[in-house]
């Protein structure tokens, strides 16, 4: 039989408690949304409302590191393995190797990565991608106000980030805190969410109908909630360009979680 003295039972203790505090270090912490209502640029329901149970959100985009360790677990999402139809040839393109970052910052936002493997990522870790209706009611807070989207300085704060280039570069919690306690939410990465091609843009106009047709050209925007949110405009348009495979520079993730 084989006993533990004090000593051991202790040393083992500190052990799990050590690869415990590890482990929460590298995990995201997550935030609580509270449930509401709001005015999207295009409305979700007829009533033009959108509804918003109450969820978790990463405060925090994924990060390089994070990423690595889930491609470690995961190969088949690796670089040199993953297949053309979940990911195109700039996936994790910038990177050294598969599992090689290079120079890029351990905690800057992962980016390049497909919509396919970002969500895989949230799935592994018990969550999900967050839909565009609970990204855009996150976004709109800036760090006192719920809802900032009348407010010209948060808006030409917005638009002047949407000029400034490289920002993938910088570590997360780069930005402002905002209202809720989520980071980044504008000032660092553009984000996938779940349902990016809810509203589809084809760009050609004898094909595009309804909703399509208002969002791609602004000046037929008859559906439109709010013909002056130019920010809205530009992130609506750019998820209306994606497919699930594509990557690119500054597109990266957050994950999110149902109550």
């Amino acid at each position: 039989m084989f006993f533990l003295d004090k000593s051991n039972i202790i040393a083992c203790l500190l052990s799990v408690f050590t690869l415990t505090v590890s482990y929460a270090q590298k995990a995201t912490p997550m935030v609580t949304i509270k449930s509401g209502t709001f005015v999207p640029l295009y409305g979700s329901t007829e009533e033009g409302i959108s509804k918003v149970a109450s969820f978790k959100i990463d405060q925090y985009a994924t990060t390089n590191e994070q990423y690595v360790e889930f491609l470690k677990k995961n190969p088949t999402y690796q670089r040199s393995q993953i297949k053309g139809l979940f990911a195109n040839k700039s996936y994790l393109s910038h990177w050294k190797s598969d599992l090689d970052y290079g120079d890029l910052k351990p905690n800057a936002p992962v980016t390049n990565v497909s919509w396919f493997a970002a969500k895989k990522y949230c799935e592994v870790q018990g969550k999900r991608l967050p839909t565009m209706d609970e990204w855009e009611y996150v976004a709109m807070a800036d760090a006192k106000n719920m809802d900032a989207r009348e407010k010209e300085a948060y808006n030409k704060y917005i638009l002047a980030w949407y000029e400034t280039p490289k920002t993938y570069v910088n570590p997360v919690g780069s930005t402002f805190k905002n209202y809720w306690g989520v980071y980044d939410m504008h000032g660092l990465i553009w984000e996938w969410v779940s349902d990016y091609n809810s509203i589809f843009l084809s760009g050609e106009s004898r094909k595009d109908k309804g909703n399509d047709e208002n969002l791609f050209c602004g000046s037929a925007s008859i559906n439109a909630s709010d013909l002056m949110d130019y920010a809205a405009f530009m992130r609506y348009g750019f998820r209306g360009s994606l497919r699930a495979n594509f990557t690119t520079k500054n597109l990266g993730f957050r994950c999110a979680q149902d109550l």
